[in-house]
């Protein structure tokens, strides 16, 4: 037994999953320090008040919001949980955007414009098609995937990029991120779907439900009553398996983290370096304009179409999630899930205490510094030196052949 647990904890995935959970106990730490010290400074925050906000901090997702004696209630908050994984749809996405395409070597930080063609295109097709001639379900479909090939086709661009000109894809991805974001706003500027949810509302697109589209609930409306989710959320898990799948058992998979690995050595082997790198960065850019599909086809959720002032920070929240994940698709589904968590107890201390929510940007800002240095996290973990390190000193066996030339010169 004990030689087992020994074995399991030299794996090298095992001290990945530590980093990361040291990672993000650090970073809760953190939170509860600027609560305490922010609790301290102001002397509208008194010590029960400053419990408060650590509790929520560790256990927010399960607070049911203060009783009728003004103390907060604890147990199995619906909504909350519900939300929750809501949130954590287009995160597990734009996650799994992020880690393919860092598996193949590609730092794709152009989630933020595929998320953005992804959503210009499903709301189109979910509202352009008219649910009295097309059943609901087929334009969902549709939208779905043509939000897919929209975000796909967009991903392609920096690859072919990189590919072809050796163009560095983040300067390229940061390009497309702004061109995305005026096409997007010009294109419903000048469509018909703008400011059509309430005439008090300006700049807003129509819920897909208007025209009887929306993401089937799957019976998750009765486990989690009141809130937004729906069965995006198995799609999305569905997804993050088939990602895995595809980079873990499957000749493309292996063509995708050669070329990542040793993009010259790929080539020598008769891998096609360049159309793996368009392929990688068109399959980035598919996963998070689905995610923009998942998130906007929910029927629940309004967009506000003036983009340009601003890129969509879920695109950006996937870097984290697959730095926590260390970039393993099935990781994803978890990181994205706690980082939505951190999402619903940021309103909470909003809400509940004297707090406000930018706490939580400061624990999630913390867990990705410490992400991004999990190698030393890993390193201290093992408490060994390095290799050249510990054997600088040790002399080399003389009677090995591999040490000599021709049986007697010293290599």
């Amino acid at each position: 037994m004990k030689n087992s647990l020994l074995n399991l904890y030299e794996k090298d995935a095992t001290k990945k999953v530590l980093a990361s959970l040291i990672s993000i106990l650090i970073g809760l730490l953190v939170g509860v320090l600027v609560v305490v010290i922010v609790g301290l400074t102001k002397d509208t925050i008194s010590g029960a008040g400053i419990w408060d906000g650590v509790r929520l901090i560790f256990a927010g997702i399960l607070s049911k919001g203060r009783n009728a004696a003004g103390q907060l209630a604890w147990g199995y908050n619906a909504q909350s949980l519900g939300n929750m994984l809501f949130r954590a749809t287009p995160l597990i996405m734009t996650g799994l955007s992020v880690a393919v395409a860092y598996k193949t070597g590609l730092f794709n930080i152009g989630a933020p414009g595929q998320y953005l063609m992804g959503t210009l295109v499903s709301l189109v097709i979910a509202l352009g098609i008219p649910s009295a001639s097309v059943p609901a379900g087929l334009i969902w479909i549709l939208a779905f995937l043509g939000g897919c090939l929209a975000g796909a086709a967009w991903g392609a661009i920096p690859g072919m990029l990189k590919a072809f000109l050796n163009i560095n894809e983040v300067l390229a991805c940061i390009m497309t991120n702004w061109l995305a974001a005026n096409l997007v706003t010009w294109s419903f500027d000048v469509s018909n779907f703008k400011n059509m949810v309430e005439n008090t509302k300006a700049g807003y697109i129509y819920k897909t439900s208007f025209n009887g589209v929306a993401t089937p609930k799957l019976g998750l409306d009765k486990l989690f009553p009141g809130s937004q989710v729906n069965g995006g959320i198995l799609i999305a898990i569905l997804i993050a398996i088939g990602v895995y799948v595809l980079m873990t058992k499957t000749t493309m998979g292996y063509q995708l983290k050669a070329c990542g690995s040793n993009r010259h050595a790929a080539r020598y082997a008769g891998i096609n370096d360049k159309r793996n790198i368009v392929l990688s960065m068109a399959i980035a850019g598919c996963l998070a304009g689905g995610g923009a599909a998942l998130y906007w086809l929910s029927g629940n959720t309004e967009f506000y179409w003036s983009t340009y002032q601003s890129l969509p920070s879920i695109g950006f929240n996937g870097i984290p999630v697959a730095l926590l994940a260390v970039s393993n698709p099935i990781g994803v589904i978890f990181t994205a899930i706690f980082m939505a968590m951190l999402d619903i107890v940021g309103q909470q201390l909003t809400g509940l205490t004297a707090y406000n929510e930018y706490i939580t940007d400061v624990i999630i800002s913390v867990i990705v510094y410490l992400s991004a240095f999990s190698l030393v996290i890993r390193t201290l973990i093992t408490g060994k030196p390095r290799s050249g390190a510990s054997n600088a000193n040790a002399e080399p066996p003389m009677n090995n052949p591999q040490n000599t030339k021709e049986g007697g010169e010293q290599a």
